[in-house]
């Protein structure tokens, strides 16, 4: 029983933040006979601050006075068991609490929950699912030198039945489509966000009330448990969207959950999330570091999650994400602790912040004073990409630095170049749609902030929709406009993602030294005056690089001179003008001559049209040729 495990070292666990595995104690877990029927359901809830805890749900009608739990430790552990079968049976607690409250709470370790607007905990097994996925989980590699492209996924709104409420797929159905369509694009992971049960649609998960319950929109644990499995199953990571931060306010929730801030601030100036609306954890105490730190582990053990990004980062190391009120020094003790549990248990997660902040030391090694995290959201090359993009091109030399500016700071820390769901709601519009000029300069500039990205140091991260091009900002009530399919821009501005990521799959020297001074080097850094950029990229293999020109205007370049680092041939690979990308065709064929003469403070030169609005990428081939004087 699971009563007779509760003893004082494990209280002792509990309130030190060192207890890393509380959902095989607290929540609902059914006992089986021989036959694996389920013959009875043990109860556990901690709430200290309860002088009595009833077990109310559907067999009884949610009597409150039917069922009494146990109060089984003065610590606050209490404890029922009832000799039934309650498999799939719905379920809450009720603390009458010693300041004179009476709370009605769903189970804080309930792995399911009723679908919304139910909010009930549901009896649920997550034992038995039988994964296929061992030879990923044996043999994938750590990501630092490898290509990292992820896909940002809203599982209500990627595809769906139809408009109505609850006209979702579930997990199997859409890891059926997603699994084909993830690797014709060349994506290497899927980040899903926030699979937490959430109360409100609008909330996309990030206002938790079920931390260890996936939401029973899209199905039960072991659908999820498909989802993953047929991910791996094809070489395809999946990081799940944790917000360990604050918490949705909603009564039967975690909130207040025995009548006091069991896991909360108690100042109210600490906990109380004005802006968003939430409440903040205390990640200093105890008990809020033991649920926290085994949700994680819950979600690598119980679903084999391969990674993690974590919400609002700097929300948590300063107080309420102020500055000015100093480090919230428990909090990142909390993070500090997170990457140690993580890394000692797969040292292969990814484990990414989402934080604005300077904040030094966010992806260094807690033994080296950092936090801990192995990658970092470059907010900084997001927002100045963005601004930089949508100026009208005649104003663009006078900004020239926004996309200069990144690689100055660029090895602080081990970042990800994200375009994500913040960047196209809340009428901000669609990535496309920031775009300044004609139709047609509209998909250039896409085309070419795109291949910006994906050539700059850093692992990627792309937003789900993205690829379509839309013209429309998401909306996590509708799925995708896939009907854009239909028309050669959106489909020409497709090709060319799938084509870039595969191109990033194949080429080394676009991953090997992503933080390395050795991985990237400026050719032209200056011209303003023109808009243009060229830098080269190289592989652990000197002779393996790649030569890369962005033109942001609308002007043609002929016969552009650039300094090259090799005195090899060099071809194009790809070029975002290129016609089957709805481009306007000025391409450069064949090889490209090497010139003996000093360009850019390098030894050798060649000469190529540079088309407008367009990025192009050059290979030096290994079979070195006469130069031209």
């Amino acid at each position: 029983m699971i009563r007779d495990k509760i003893d004082n070292d494990f209280l002792y666990y509990l309130g030190t933040g060192t207890q890393t595995n509380l959902y095989d104690f607290f929540g609902a877990h059914e006992v089986k006979n021989e036959k694996g029927e389920c013959i009875a359901v043990e109860f556990m809830v901690y709430a200290p601050n309860a002088w009595r805890v009833n077990l109310v749900g559907s067999w009884n009608y949610f009597n409150p006075e039917e069922i009494f739990m146990e109060k089984i430790h003065e610590a606050g552990i209490w404890y029922v068991k009832v000799d039934r079968n309650l498999d799939g049976e719905r379920y809450k607690y009720v603390l009458h609490t010693n300041n004179g409250l009476t709370l009605y709470k769903a189970d804080p370790y309930a792995f399911s929950s009723g679908m919304r607007p139910n909010k009930d905990s549901v009896v649920t097994d997550i034992e038995g699912y039988k994964w296929n996925d061992a030879k990923w989980k044996n043999t994938h590699k750590k990501t630092y030198d490898q290509p990292v492209s992820i896909y940002e996924l809203h599982l209500g709104s990627w595809r769906r039945k139809g408009l109505g409420d609850n006209d979702f797929l579930n997990y199997r159905e859409i890891a059926n489509l997603l699994v084909p369509y993830l690797k014709e694009h060349g994506f290497t992971h899927v980040e899903l966000m926030p699979v937490c049960e959430h109360p409100l649609d609008a909330s996309w998960g990030y206002q938790g009330t079920g931390y260890y319950s996936a939401t029973s929109r899209f199905g039960m644990p072991h659908d999820l448990m498909y989802f993953v499995d047929l991910m791996h199953q094809n070489s395809i990571g999946v990081i799940f969207d944790w917000v360990p931060g604050h918490i949705c306010k909603d009564n039967h929730g975690l909130y207040m959950f025995d009548g006091t801030p069991l896991y909360e601030y108690q100042e109210e100036r600490d906990r109380e999330n004005v802006e968003w609306g939430t409440a903040n954890l205390d990640l200093g105490k105890g008990s809020t570091r033991s649920f926290l730190y085994s949700n994680a582990l819950f979600y690598m053990r119980k679903y084999h999650a391969d990674g993690f990004r974590v919400d609002a980062v700097s929300n948590i190391i300063y107080y309420l994400g102020n500055k000015n009120r100093g480090e919230n020094r428990g909090a990142c003790d909390f993070l500090r602790g997170l990457s140690t549990l993580i890394f000692k248990e797969d040292d292969r997660v990814l484990l990414i912040a989402e934080d604005s902040s300077d904040y030094a030391g966010v992806t260094r090694p807690v033994s080296m004073g950092g936090l801990g995290f192995n990658y970092k959201w470059d907010m900084g090359w997001m927002n100045d990409t963005l601004k930089y993009f949508k100026l009208d091109p005649v104003y663009r030399k006078y900004h020239h630095n926004q996309l200069t500016f990144s690689m100055a700071y660029f090895y602080n820390e081990q970042f990800l170049m994200p375009l994500s769901h913040d960047e196209v709601v809340h009428m901000k519009g669609s990535l496309l749609n920031k775009m300044p000029g004609d139709y047609w300069q509209k998909f250039a500039n896409f085309r070419l902030m795109i291949g910006y990205m994906m050539t700059h140091p850093g692992k990627k991260l792309l937003f789900m929709g993205s690829e379509l091009a839309p013209f429309s900002e998401w909306a996590f009530y509708k799925d995708l406009d896939w009907n854009l399919m239909d028309y050669d821009s959106h489909r020409g501005a497709n090709q060319y993602i799938k084509d870039l990521n595969a191109l990033y799959q194949k080429e080394k020297a676009l991953s090997e030294l992503d933080y390395s001074y050795d991985g990237f080097k400026w050719i032209e850094a200056d011209n303003a005056d023109q808009s243009v950029f060229i830098y080269s990229r190289f592989a652990k293999n000197k002779n393996d690089h790649l030569v890369v020109i962005l033109n942001c205007t609308p002007n043609t370049y002929f016969d552009y001179e650039i300094g090259v680092p090799g005195d090899y041939k060099y071809r194009e690979i790809i070029n975002s003008d290129d016609l089957k990308y709805y481009g306007s065709g000025k391409t450069n064929p064949g090889y490209l001559n090497v010139l003996e003469k000093e360009k850019h403070r390098l030894p050798h030169s060649v000469k190529l049209t540079i088309p407008p609005l367009g990025m192009v990428v050059l290979k030096n081939v290994t079979k070195k040729i006469v130069v031209k004087k």
